[in-house]
C-alpha cells in the first residue's frame, strides 16, 4: 500500500538529485512504497551531503568513521544543512517513523522519532535523549525493523534489544534487528557477545567460532543454579533454537529440562548442562565437529578394505551417490559394480542420494523434478536398492528464501508427484540447508532430512534451528583409515529416522526396460496401428479413439509403466500390450456401461451421458484405458498388499452396496480416472494373474511370476489371463502375440538388447 510520506521521501531525492543523475542511479519510482532502491537511494544521498566523492549502495566504514569525524553525534546543534536533515527525515518515514514534514528542520517531531527508534533498538539507555549517533544512523538506512512483525517473537525481540544495549559501543557490533526473528545478523552478534565476555579486545573479537572461542566456553559450563550474563546468553541462544524457554539470567530447573529435550533430539550426551557441546550446537550449525559420527558420506567407492576401515571408526551407515553424469569427474561417485554387495558384507548400512549438479538456482525446475525423480528411481532400482528405501535429493547452494518459494518448493512437489505417479517405489528426503530441508519438509514433500551443517556460512543455515525430522547431520569432513582402507569422508550425525539398508537385491542377469526414445514414435506408430487396422481390431463404427490416439495415451503412461516393470522385473511389452489392445476396443457400448456404474453408485446419470439412451444401472464394468473391472483391480491390489509388492489397505471386493463410499466404486472410479494408476494396475494385474487369480470367479493354476527372461508360452498365458477364461480370450491371445512382439522390439532397440 502506498505511503504519501514515503512517496514525498521519492519526491525529494528525483527533485534534489536531479531524477538520481547526481547519485549515479535512475530516477525513483514515486510509488509510495519502501525498499531497498529507496534506502540505496538515500544512503547515496547521504553520502552526497557528507562530500564523500565516491557514492556507494553500501554504508560502510568509510560513511560511518566520517559520520563520527565530523559530527559526533547529528542533532538540531550539529546537522550540517537542511538537505542532510531532509535525507534523515526521509529515512525516518521510510522506517515508519514521523519525519517532521520532509522540511529540512530537526524538529520536535524528529526528536521524538529519534527517541522511539533508539528505544526500539534497545539502545536507549546507551544514547538517552533524541540524538542519532553513528551507528543508530547506519541501522536507520536499511531494511531492518525494530518491532516485532510477520509473527515475530517477543521474546526474541527481547534478546534482541538485549544485544543492541549491551555491546553497541563495541567496534564491530552493529544494530541489529529487533523484529522478532532469528537471522544471520543475530547468529553473528551472539557469537560476537560470547567472545566480548570472554574477554576478546576488539579487532580479536571476529564473530567466528574459532579455537579462543572455544577453549573458552569449555570455562564455561552452566549448571542449575548458575546466574549472570552467561546464563543469559545461554537463554538466549535456546530460544533462538526454537526452545520454548524464558530468556533470563538464571540457569533454572526448567531450563535444564529443556536442554536434556535439546540434547536428545540433537543426540548429545543428556547431561542437562550448559556443557561445550551443547553451547556449540546452540551458536553453529556443524556444532563441535569433534563429535564421532556413526553416519558418513563420500565420492570414494567402498572397497573391503575402505569398509573394514569404516567399521573400525565406528560408522554404521554410508551415504553413496545414485549416480554420476560425468564420465571423468570423480569416477567413483556413483555407487560401482559389487559395492552394495561389499557395504552388506562389512555389516554397514547404505542410503542413496541423488545429485547432478544442483548447485544453482536455475537447476531446479518442474521438468528437472520430474526428470530427476525418473532418473534416481530408475538408477535406485538398478543399483538394488529395495522398495521403500530413502533417496536424498540435493540442494546443494546457499538458496535464499524467496528461491525456496520460487524454484526449490515446486521442484519438490514436481519430485513427489512424479514418485506418486510411479507407484511410489521409494521415499524422498532432501539434503540442504537447514531452513531448506525445513520448508521443503514442512510442504509435505520430503520425509527425513539430510542436513548440510557443514556449511556453516550459508545464511539458509545461520540463524535457522536443525530441522525437526533431521535424520543425518553432516558436520565435518576427515580422514578415514590407511592405505588400501583410507578414504576421506563426510562426518555426520545420525538420529535414527533412516537407517539405509543393509540388504540389496541382486543386479538382474538381463537389462532392464528404460523409458521410451520418442524418435522411435512414428516407427512404431506404424507397425502398431498397421498390425491392428490389418487383424481388423480398432476404429470400428463403436470405437471412440482412433489406434493413434490409443498408441499416444499408453506412451504418455511411459514413465509409470517402465518404473512398474522395473519394479517387479518384467518386461514393459507386458504392459503395454495389454492396455494399448484392450484401449482399442474401448467404445460407445462401454461408455454406456460406465455410465450405468456411476448412476448404481451415486443414484445420478453423469453429465457426460445426459443424452444416452437406455442408461442402466451396473455394479461394475471394463472402464480406463486398459479395461479394468473394479472387482478385478481389488484383487490384484489387495495380492500385491499381501505379498509387500505395495502398500495400502485391502479393500472388500464384494462390497458392492449402492454408495460412492463401496469400495468396488472407489477403485472403479481410480482405474476410470486415473490413467497413471490404471496403467500401474495392469503389472499388479499380471502378477496377480500368474500368481493364479485368487479371488476371481475361476483360480487358475500358479505359474512363474512375470520376468525378463518370460518364455513364448509364458507371455500367451499372462495375455490371455487377463482377458479371462472362456473364448475369445484364447484367440485374442493368439492375436495379442505379434504386437507384444513389436512393443519389445522397440524395447529392445532402445534398452541395447
Amino acid at each position: 500500500m502506498a505511503d504519501e510520506m514515503v512517496l514525498r521521501a521519492q519526491r525529494f531525492i528525483n527533485v534534489t538529485y536531479s531524477n538520481g543523475a547526481l547519485l549515479g542511479i535512475p530516477k525513483l519510482e514515486e510509488n509510495g512504497r519502501t525498499g531497498w532502491t529507496v534506502m540505496y537511494a538515500l544512503t547515496r544521498a547521504l553520502q552526497y551531503e557528507m562530500g564523500i566523492s565516491s557514492l556507494s549502495n553500501s554504508f560502510g566504514p568509510t560513511t560511518l568513521a566520517m559520520l563520527g569525524e565530523k559530527y559526533g553525534k547529528v542533532d538540531e546543534t550539529t546537522v550540517p544543512s537542511a538537505n542532510f536533515c531532509r535525507v534523515i527525515q526521509s529515512a525516518l518515514y521510510c522506517k515508519g517513523y514521523d519525519g517532521g514534514e520532509i522540511d529540512g528542520t530537526y524538529n520536535s517531531r524528529v526528536k521524538a522519532a529519534v527517541a522511539k527508534l533508539n528505544l526500539h533498538m534497545g539502545v536507549d539507555g546507551t544514547y538517552p535523549g533524541t540524538s542519532l549517533w553513528p551507528k543508530v544512523i547506519k541501522g536507520l538506512f536499511n531494511m531492518d525493523a525494530y518491532v516485532t512483525v510477520n509473527d515475530g517473537s517477543d521474546t526474541i525481540r527481547a534478546i534482541q534489544r538485549w544485544l543492541n544495549g549491551r555491546y553497541i559501543l563495541r567496534k564491530d557490533f552493529y544494530v541489529i534487528p529487533c523484529d522478532g526473528h532469528h537471522s544471520r545478523d543475530v547468529a553473528k552478534s551472539m557469537l560476537l557477545a560470547v567472545q566480548y565476555e570472554l574477554g576478546m579486545a576488539d579487532g580479536v573479537a571476529n564473530g567466528a567460532f574459532g579455537p579462543g572461542t572455544q577453549a573458552g566456553l569449555k570455562s564455561h559450563t552452566l549448571s542449575v543454579g548458575a546466574t549472570g550474563v552467561w546464563a543469559q546468553l545461554f537463554s538466549a541462544a535456546m530460544v533462538l533454537n526454537n526452545r520454548a524457554v524464558a530468556f533470563s539470567d538464571s540457569f533454572s530447573s526448567g531450563l535444564s529440562d529443556a536442554v536434556q529435550t535439546l540434547q536428545s533430539f540433537l543426540r548429545l550426551p543428556v547431561t542437562g548442562l550448559g556443557d561445550f557441546q551443547t553451547w556449540s550446537s546452540l551458536l553453529v550449525s556443524y556444532g563441535d565437529q569433534t563429535r564421532k559420527g556413526e553416519a558418513c558420506d563420500g565420492v570414494t567407492a567402498i572397497t573391503p578394505a575402505r569398509a573394514q576401515a569404516l567399521k573400525d571408526a565406528g560408522y554404521k551407515y554410508v551415504g553413496r551417490y545414485l549416480y554420476n553424469p560425468s564420465t571423468t569427474s570423480l569416477p567413483e561417485k556413483e555407487i560401482q559394480p559389487g559395492e552394495l554387495a561389499t557395504i552388506k558384507q562389512y555389516g554397514l548400512r547404505c542410503f542413496p542420494i541423488y545429485q547432478t549438479w544442483a548447485r544453482s538456482v536455475d537447476y531446479y525446475s518442474v521438468r528437472q523434478g520430474v526428470v530427476d525423480c525418473m532418473n534416481a528411481a530408475y538408477k535406485a532400482d538398478q543399483h538394488g536398492f529395495k522398495a521403500g528405501a530413502l533417496i536424498y535429493f540435493a540442494v546443494d547452494y546457499d538458496a535464499v528464501n524467496d528461491e525456496v518459494s520460487s524454484h526449490i518448493l515446486p521442484y519438490f512437489k514436481s519430485i513427489r508427484d512424479q514418485m506418486n505417479r510411479m507407484g511410489s517405489p521409494y521415499r524422498i528426503g532432501i539434503y540442504g540447508p537447514r531452513n531448506v530441508c525445513s520448508r521443503v519438509s514442512a510442504a509435505g514433500y520430503a520425509e527425513t532430512s539430510f542436513v548440510s551443517d557443514m556449511s556453516s556460512g550459508f545464511s539458509g543455515n545461520l540463524g535457522y534451528a536443525m530441522p525437526e525430522n533431521w535424520a543425518f547431520d553432516q558436520i565435518v569432513t576427515k580422514s578415514v583409515g590407511s592405505g588400501a582402507g583410507a578414504l576421506e569422508i563426510d562426518n555426520n550425525i545420525a538420529s535414527g529416522r533412516d537407517t539405509g539398508q543393509g540388504d540389496f537385491d541382486a543386479p538382474p542377469p538381463l537389462k532392464q526396460d528404460i523409458g521410451f526414445d520418442l524418435s522411435y514414435l512414428e516407427a512404431l506408430a506404424t507397425e502398431a496401428t498397421g498390425y491392428m487396422k490389418s487383424i481388423g481390431r480398432g476404429e470400428q463404427s463403436n470405437n471412440i479413439y482412433t489406434r493413434r490416439q490409443c498408441l499416444e495415451t499408453i506412451l504418455a503412461q511411459d514413465d509409470v509403466i517402465t518404473a512398474v516393470a522395473r519394479r517387479y522385473r518384467m518386461r514393459k511389452a507386458l504392459i503395454q500390450t495389454t492396455a494399448f489392445w484392450e484401449f482399442c476396443h474401448y467404445g460407445t457400448e462401454d461408455l454406456l456401461k460406465d455410465a450405468g456404474v456411476v448412476y448404481y453408485y451415486t443414484g445420478a446419470i453423469p453429465d457426460w451421458a445426459a443424452d444416452m439412451p437406455g442408461v442402466n444401472k451396473f455394479h461394475d464394468s471394463s472402464t480406463g484405458i486398459a479395461q479394468t473391472q473394479g472387482v478385478t483391480a481389488i484383487n490384484a491390489w489387495n495380492h500385491a498388499i499381501s505379498k509387500g509388492l505395495v502398500e495400502g489397505t485391502p479393500l472388500n471386493a464384494s462390497d458392492t452396496r449402492p454408495s460412492p463410499d463401496a469400495d468396488r466404486y472407489k477403485m472403479w472410479w481410480r482405474v476410470n480416472q486415473d490413467k497413471a494408476f490404471d496403467a500401474q494396475t495392469v503389472g499388479l494385474i499380471h502378477i496377480w494373474s500368474a500368481a493364479g487369480k485368487k479371488g476371481d470367479l475361476q483360480e487358475e493354476a500358479p505359474m512363474r511370476a512375470p520376468a525378463l527372461d518370460y518364455t513364448s508360452s509364458e507371455i500367451y498365458d499372462v495375455l490371455r489371463r487377463y482377458q479371462g477364461y472362456v473364448e475369445p480370450a484364447y484367440s485374442d491371445a493368439t492375436l495379442r502375440m505379434p504386437l507384444y512382439d513389436i512393443f519389445e522390439s522397440y524395447n529392445a532397440a532402445i534398452r541395447g538388447a
